[in-house]
């Protein structure tokens, strides 16, 4: 069973149009199949204008937040509820508009060709020019940091089969829906692109600024993180610590050499480096051992709640 989940923060007036072209497409190719409606806080008629298509077209179902989390955790309830009720495929689009609910042919198709998720790159982009700049470069830099595949990681319309979305749904958090391709490619999924239309915005504005590319950012070197040292920190928190460690202790031994030949070394703005460096080794060590020790008791507890 196919479910297309719309994520929707004050976008009534583009749900009214975009659902029933949605399901208009998704009775085509999968017939029996459900576009969910998750209502992130809205202040406007978004609840509404939902009710009336869930009086008209059964196949529409609404999850409400309550109030305003976030497009990941929108993501993450709307994955959550699809799986829960027999999702083999998930598919996420915006509820701007911007996705040609048409091109959900193209996912699909890729998806049958043997990929696991697949996003709709928007190769020509219907934004303004700050947008367009901001998100080339920061699609640039994720490919760069991440290793993953892909011109358009940012995109928001995305098919993926239901084990892929199960393993990336405990993810969505903060801005981390932009990072599952890279996340999926990491656990060892085919992940591949195909180009699609892009429209511009049917109505209403933008509800992301210029300060979404910081925090972008800011969870790129997050995922990165929990990517390559989440099962073993120590290799980090140690690494940089015996490194740091070893280089003040080089130093103090060099200043303890220069004090026993007679010269003053209690000036030195180089005596307060080489101590700072031993003590923030030792502290950054002690830190990735007691990460250890938290990844071993994760661990136990995960292996114990399997056998019982």
């Amino acid at each position: 069973m196919l479910w297309v989940v719309i994520p929707a923060l004050d976008e009534a007036d583009n749900l009214a149009a975009l659902v029933p072209r949605v399901l208009a497409e998704v009775s085509t190719y999968a017939p029996g199949g459900r576009v969910l409606v998750v209502d992130d806080g809205s202040t406007d008629d978004t609840a509404k204008v939902v009710a009336a298509l869930m009086a008209e077209h059964p196949a529409v179902a609404y999850e409400a937040m309550g109030h305003n989390q976030g497009k990941a955790p929108a993501l993450r309830r709307g994955f959550d509820r699809a799986l829960a009720e027999g999702a083999r495929t998930v598919v996420m689009m915006d509820a701007d508009g911007q996705d040609d609910p048409r091109e959900l042919e193209r996912l699909l198709h890729r998806l049958e060709g043997g990929a696991d998720l697949v996003t709709g790159a928007r190769l020509t982009r219907r934004d303004r020019f700050v947008k367009r700049t901001t998100s080339r470069l920061y699609n640039r830099v994720t490919g760069v940091l991440s290793g993953a595949p892909g011109r358009d990681f940012n995109s928001g319309f995305k098919a993926m089969r239901a084990d892929v979305a199960r393993a990336v749904s405990p993810m969505l958090y903060g801005e981390m829906h932009r990072y599952l391709t890279v996340v999926a490619h990491a656990l060892g999924y085919c992940v591949a692109e195909v180009p699609v239309e892009h429209h511009p915005r049917m109505s209403g504005v933008s509800k992301y600024g210029l300060a979404r590319f910081w925090r972008g950012f800011s969870d790129l070197v997050t995922i990165r993180f929990l990517l390559s040292y989440e099962n073993r920190p120590s290799h980090l928190f140690g690494g940089v610590g015996a490194l740091t460690f070893l280089l003040g202790t080089a130093i103090l031994g060099y200043l303890t050499v220069v004090k026993l030949t007679g010269q003053p070394i209690g000036d030195r703005p180089l005596l307060i480096a080489g101590v700072l460096m031993v003590m923030v080794g030792l502290q950054l060590s002690l830190f990735g051992l007691l990460a250890e020790l938290v990844v071993h008791a994760r661990n136990r507890t995960a292996t114990t709640e399997r056998r019982t």
